[in-house]
C-alpha cells in the first residue's frame, strides 16, 4: 500500500482532515449521530475540530528551554532511511522529513507542485512531462537535475529491486524490457534538458502522475556503484541518506531518537527551526508531552485524554478523521480461510460495533469498506454491513463443514478451529481480545492471542506465522492505495493478504486506475467494495479520529490525513 511519493506516518500519528468549523477553533468538539450496522444508534461520533491553547504560559520549563529544536514522538523506526526500501511505516516518517517528491498532495489529496514547478499530461493520458524548479540541490549542495529523476525511475525497474514501490503499474515504455535485462536503458524515459524529463507510458493509470513524480535519489550518490541486477550496495547507504527535503539527516540513536538539522539547500528556504527530532516514546507519549520532553504527540482518542490535554493549558489540540482504516487480516494460505463462508462467519461472529464503541468512545466510526469517509471514493451502497449475528455465523461454519467437536471446538478433517491472533500492545487490543475470545468461543472457535511490538508483528506476519493479525494502514491519499494489496499481483506486500485471490477484484482494482475520469473511477470502486464485501480479504474495523496536540509556543503545525506532518515542517516557527 505504499506509493513512490506518499508521506507515510505512524499509526499513532495518523491524521485526517475535513473543513474546520467557522474560524477553525472551538472549545468543545461537536458530535454527530452514527449508527451500528443493524441501524440502531451507537455512541455519537466526534466531529473534527481545532482547540486552541488556553494559556501558553503554562508550557513546561523543559519545552520553553528549547529555542531552536522541535521534538515529535515516534514509535521506534527500523533504520532503513530510504523512501524506496523501507518496510517499516515508522521509517516512512523519518524519510518524509528528508525526501521531497516532484509532485506532492495538499490537505485534500489533490496534486500540487513540489520539486517540479509544473507538469503536462498528454491528451491521451500516456505522456508525462515534469519541469523541475531551477537551482534545485540535494542536502550536500550538489545539483538535482532530470538525470537524477531518470536514474531513480531506472533503479526502481531493476530486476533486483525488492522494495514496496511498484512502478511496473505505470507501464513505462521499455520498462519491462529493462527489468528483464534485455535493454541497457528504458526507452520511455527521456531527459529533455537538465530541468525537463518526459516519460512515455503504454497504459493509462490514474496513479502515474504521483508514482512517476516521486522522491528523486541522487545519481552521483546512490548510483555511484550501480550495476544492473546488483543492489546490495545501496543497503550501506540506508543509514546515511542524501536527501532533498526541508531537513537533512544528522544522527540515529536506536531506542532513543532520530535527529535532523535544517537543510540550507532546501528550495523553499532553510526552515526557521534549526533542529528537528523524532523521539521514540512508545508507551510514554503522554508523560513526555506533559513534562515538555516532546512538543508534538498523538494520544488514544477518548474523552479522558481530550480533557487532560485541555487542562494542560499550553496544548493546541487537533481532532481529525484519518484517511487510514484499521483491520484484522486473514492468512488466506491457512485452510479455514480459503473458504469465504468461514471468513464471513468470522465477521458476523465478531461484535465489531461493541469493540469500536468501547475502544474509541465516539472517536471512531465502524468500517465496512477499505476507504475513509473523507475520500471522494467512499460509499457503502450495496455493501453488506455485517451486523453482529452469531447465529448466522454458526450456520455459515456448519455449511463450510466445521462441526462442533466433543469439547465444543469446531473441527473439520481432523483439524480443530484454533486460530492464532497476533497484535501489538495497546488500549485497543486490551478491549478487542477479550471480546473476540468470548464471541468466537460462543461459535466454537478457540482464539489464541499473542501480543508483540510492531516490528515483531510485521516480521512474523510476513513469514505467515499468524492466522489473524491486526494492523492499521498508513495514510491513503488515493482509494487505490487502500485496495492494492487485494490484487493477486500484489502477492502479499507490506500489508498483504497472504494468498487472497479473486479475478473480479483484480479486474475492478485495475479498472479503478485505468482512467483519469473521477466519475468512472468512483463507479469502479463502488463495484469493487461490493465484491470485497461478498469475498472479504479482511475484517474491517474502524476509521478512527486522531487526537493530537502540540505545544502552542510552536506555530505552523497543520497535520492532515493526506500528508501527516511532513507538509508542516518547512513552516514551523518557535515563538
Amino acid at each position: 500500500m505504499k506509493t513512490a511519493w506518499a508521506a507515510v506516518t505512524v499509526t499513532a500519528l495518523l491524521t485526517g482532515c475535513t473543513a474546520p468549523e467557522a474560524d477553525g477553533t472551538s472549545s468543545t468538539p461537536a458530535v454527530q449521530q452514527a449508527q451500528t450496522p443493524d441501524g440502531s444508534p451507537q455512541t455519537e461520533v466526534v466531529k473534527d475540530a481545532v482547540i486552541r491553547a488556553a494559556d501558553k504560559s503554562k508550557s513546561p520549563a523543559a519545552a520553553a528551554a528549547r529555542t531552536d529544536t522541535v521534538v515529535v514522538s515516534l514509535t521506534e523506526p527500523g533504520g532503513v532511511f530510504n523512501p524506496y526500501f523501507y518496510q517499516n511505516g515508522y521509517d516512512g516518517n523519518v524519510t518524509s522529513v528528508m525526501f521531497s517528491p516532484l509532485v506532492n498532495i495538499d490537505e485534500n489529496g489533490k496534486p500540487i507542485p513540489d520539486l517540479a514547478e509544473k507538469w503536462d499530461v498528454s491528451q491521451d493520458g500516456l505522456i508525462y512531462t515534469y519541469y523541475l524548479r531551477p537551482n534545485l540541490k540535494f542536502s550536500d549542495g550538489s545539483p538535482l537535475t532530470a538525470e537524477d529523476v531518470a536514474f531513480t525511475l531506472t533503479l526502481l525497474h531493476d530486476k533486483a529491486y525488492d522494495g514496496e514501490t511498484d512502478l511496473t503499474e505505470t507501464h513505462i515504455k521499455g520498462g519491462a524490457a529493462y527489468k528483464e535485462g534485455k535493454t541497457a536503458s528504458i526507452e520511455g524515459i527521456q531527459v529533455i534538458d537538465p530541468l525537463t524529463i518526459r516519460i512515455t507510458t503504454e497504459k493509462v493509470n490514474a496513479r502515474s502522475l504521483l508514482l512517476l513524480g516521486g522522491q528523486p535519489l541522487s545519481k552521483a550518490y546512490y548510483g555511484k556503484n550501480y550495476t544492473p541486477g546488483q543492489l546490495d550496495y545501496i543497503k550501506t547507504l540506508h543509514s546515511k541518506p542524501l536527501s532533498t527535503g526541508p531537513y537533512k539527516y544528522d544522527k540515529y540513536i536506536p531506542g532513543q531518537e532520530v535527529r535532523f538539522t535544517a537543510n540550507e539547500h532546501y528550495y523553499g528556504g532553510k526552515p526557521k527551526v534549526e533542529h528537528f527530532i523524532y523521539k521514540t516514546t512508545e508507551g510514554d507519549a503522554t508523560q513526555f508531552f506533559q513534562t515538555g520532553e516532546t512538543d508534538y504527540s498523538s494520544f488514544t482518542a477518548n474523552p479522558d485524554n481530550l480533557d487532560l490535554l485541555k487542562q494542560l493549558g499550553y496544548a493546541n489540540i487537533n481532532i481529525y478523521t484519518s484517511t487510514a482504516y484499521s483491520y484484522i487480516k486473514f492468512n488466506h494460505s491457512k485452510a479455514p480461510f480459503k473458504d469465504k463462508k468461514v471468513r464471513q462467519a468470522f465477521i458476523y461472529g465478531l461484535d465489531r460495533a461493541k469493540i469500536v464503541q468501547a475502544a474509541y468512545q465516539g472517536y471512531a466510526q465502524l468500517a465496512n469498506v477499505p476507504v475513509s469517509p473523507v475520500s471522494w471514493a467512499y460509499t457503502e451502497e450495496g455493501v453488506n454491513p455485517y451486523p453482529y449475528a452469531p447465529e448466522k455465523a454458526k450456520k455459515l461454519l456448519d455449511e463450510a463443514g466445521w462441526k462442533p467437536g466433543a469439547d465444543g471446538i469446531r473441527e473439520k478433517d481432523g483439524q480443530k478451529l484454533v486460530v492464532r491472533y497476533f497484535t501489538s500492545k495497546g488500549a485497543v487490543s486490551d478491549i478487542l481480545i477479550p471480546i473476540a475470545k468470548e464471541n468466537y468461543k460462543a461459535l466454537g472457535i478457540q482464539l489464541e492471542s499473542e501480543l508483540m511490538d510492531y516490528n515483531a508483528l510485521l516480521a512474523r506476519t510476513t513469514k505467515g506465522d499468524h492466522d489473524l493479525a491486526s494492523f492499521s494502514t498508513t495514510l491513503l491519499p488515493d482509494p487505490s492505495d487502500g485496495v492494492s494489496s487485494f490484487s493477486t499481483k500484489a502477492g502479499g506486500g507490506f500489508t498483504g493478504t497472504g494468498g487472497y485471490s479473486n479475478p473480479k477484484v483484480d479486474e475492478l482494482i485495475e479498472k479503478g486506475t485505468a482512467t483519469l475520469d473521477l466519475g468512472s473511477r468512483k463507479a469502479a470502486y463502488a463495484e469493487l467494495y461490493k465484491e470485497l464485501s461478498e469475498d472479504p480479504p479482511f475484517i474491517f474495523l474502524a476509521y478512527r479520529k486522531i487526537l493530537s496536540a502540540h505545544n502552542a509556543r510552536i506555530e505552523g503545525f497543520q497535520p492532515n490525513g493526506y500528508t501527516g506532518l511532513s507538509s508542516s515542517l518547512p513552516k514551523l516557527e518557535i515563538k
